[in-house]
């Protein structure tokens, strides 16, 4: 413990295939850095999805995000503004603004960051764990959206609206 009460934070260091894996809405999400490990401070979430894979439209109330496409490409929505993210694109999305992204390549590689940290554990609670560090077999059913609304809301995230952009 530190002199303030508050628990040590410590060096953090993972590989290419280190991180607690999960398979979340269609992609398997990579956990670089969460909120135990910094202290609540950030998330790093490494994603691998394939093409349509994203997120419905939404609004986050505690953090800001921002996403790095490492290989792939990405289309976000971001408060009316459409953003075709190529690989070497970075994307920053304050708090408090409505955006959704969807994967428009055949497969995506990016990493989204969240400060503070938080998002990790929607992450896990909604997804589950992965049985392998690949892209999840695609299912046939949608995400349970009443379910994945009533988790979210419990995160301060706000679902407003489907995945896919908005026409």
């Amino acid at each position: 413990m530190t002199s303030d009460t508050q628990p040590a934070i410590r060096p953090i260091a993972h590989g290419p295939q280190e991180g607690e894996a999960t398979w979340f809405l269609g992609a398997l999400v990579i956990a670089k850095a969460d909120t135990v490990s910094t202290g609540g401070r950030v998330a790093v979430l490494e994603h691998r999805a394939p093409r349509g894979a994203g997120s419905p439209l939404h609004i986050h109330r505690r953090e800001d995000e921002w996403f790095y496409v490492l290989e792939g490409q990405l289309t976000f929505w971001v408060d009316g503004d459409l953003i075709v993210a190529d690989a070497g694109t970075f994307v920053y999305g304050p708090r408090s603004i409505p955006h959704t992204f969807s994967v428009s390549s055949d497969e995506a590689h990016f990493l989204l960051v969240t400060e503070p940290a938080g998002f990790d554990a929607f992450v896990r609670e909604v997804g589950m764990p992965a049985e392998r560090r690949q892209i999840p077999p695609p299912t046939s059913a949608p995400p349970d959206v009443e379910r994945l609304t009533r988790i979210a809301a419990g995160y301060g995230i706000e679902i407003i609206g489907p995945p896919g952009i908005p026409a």
